[in-house]
């Protein structure tokens, strides 16, 4: 599995990131984890507002950090 961090390194990109990295020691899932900060890059993903998660190359959430119970369906699949 592969989760995309986008965002410019703000303070909820921060949370965002830490949130997914503890719900993934919990659960014990192996998952990929990317950070993508490159602007251009958001723009072209169509990404308009950070935080946003990819999952798998599907956007999941945008503009806000995620409940863990959000990351967790992620997670499972």
């Amino acid at each position: 599995m592969k989760v995309e961090i986008l965002g410019p390194g703000c303070p909820k990109c921060e949370r965002t990131t830490q949130m997914i990295e503890e719900t993934m020691k919990e659960t014990g899932v192996d998952v990929q984890v990317q950070h993508v900060t490159d602007i251009n890059e958001i723009v072209d993903r169509g990404v308009m507002m950070t935080p946003a998660v990819i999952v798998d190359g599907k956007v999941k959430i945008e503009g806000k950090v995620p409940a863990v119970e959000e990351v967790e369906k992620w997670l499972d699949g």
